[in-house]
């Protein structure tokens, strides 16, 4: 198969690919015509439909893998596939393996330096809260390693969680090594736990989407409910401690408008907010410019007005 990062304006290309969205639109004129997401584990690929009606267009709906005949064009600097042919592929005739972005690091790797950091806390409670968590509860433990941290915005791949916990803990860890002030246990404690939630927040793959729980609640809250089951197992854990680890998860998207309910009010919810948007910042523009690198076959390119950022950005050479 072809890879959607390989993909060139100009190429035809016949190959199955999982749908990813697809919804009905019609143009100035009134016609009908189809949007389509198609992805793989290199990334994804917008599509269009002309003719939906088209005795080559078979019924196929999102999640489904497709196979697709169709011509790669170049459109406000994007490319995008128009799609003469597509059908539902067969099973057997794909391998899943192939639509899944996957973390480029190891994700047993990454769970033993999580481990690591585990072991390293002082705090028996801290320490046997993260264990409850991280060595106890298997279920969990196969959930957090293979899930996403976003549906599309950053650490959007198997492992991204993973990936995106570790990376906000050993920035907590470094604070620790220049801020005195900083209580360790307590940082490194919330920086692991800071994202639980998005395990409910966000469906598993392929879907990758937000379940209905996420919507109504968000992963703020569920997370706050799953450390609260496990506090109730751990018998004298100190309530002023677990009243500061829940503020830094209820604090650590920084300020109310990036759906924080509450601003820090301790040192280390306010560490946390910097280390967890310093990861998540610095991962986007990463995808942004893989994602421009892939499109224009080149760095040193300017990417475009980008409404994360409110900046036109460009990787350097």
């Amino acid at each position: 198969m072809r890879y959607i990062n390989t993909l060139k304006e100009g190429d035809t290309v016949i190959g199955t690919y999982l749908c990813k969205a697809k919804n009905l639109a019609q143009t100035k004129t009134g016609k009908n015509y189809e949007n389509v997401t198609l992805s793989d584990k290199t990334g994804s690929l917008a599509c269009k439909i002309w003719d939906p009606d088209s005795m080559g267009i078979g019924e196929f709906d999102v999640n489904d893998y497709v196979e697709v005949k169709g011509r790669i064009t170049l459109f406000n600097g994007a490319l995008q596939m128009s799609i003469d042919r597509a059908c539902k592929a067969d099973e057997g005739t794909y391998d899943p393996a192939d639509y899944l972005p996957v973390s480029d690091k190891s994700i047993d790797g990454m769970y033993s330096d999580l481990l690591k950091l585990i072991d390293s806390i002082d705090s028996p409670y801290f320490r046997l809260l993260l264990e409850n968590f991280f060595v106890n509860d298997k279920e969990f433990i196969s959930v957090f390693k293979t899930h996403s941290a976003a549906k599309s915005i950053h650490h959007g791949f198997v492992g991204g969680l993973l990936e995106h916990t570790l990376s906000v803990a050993l920035l907590c860890d470094y604070y620790c090594t220049r801020y005195p002030a900083l209580n360790r246990d307590l940082l490194i404690t919330a920086a692991i736990c800071h994202d639980i939630g998005k395990v409910r927040e966000i469906s598993d793959f392929p879907q990758n989407d937000y379940t209905d729980e996420g919507q109504l609640i968000g992963h703020i809250v569920i997370g706050v409910e799953m450390i609260d089951e496990k506090l109730a197992q751990i018998k004298g854990f100190p309530a002023k401690r677990a009243g500061e680890l829940k503020h830094c998860i209820i604090a650590h998207h920084g300020e109310f408008e990036y759906g924080s309910p509450k601003k820090p009010a301790l040192i280390e919810a306010l560490a946390l907010s910097f280390a967890d948007n310093t990861d998540a910042k610095i991962q986007s523009m990463t995808e942004i410019f893989e994602a421009a690198k892939t499109a224009s076959e080149g760095v040193g390119k300017w990417t475009g007005y980008n409404r994360l950022f409110d900046s036109n950005l460009r990787p350097t050479d």
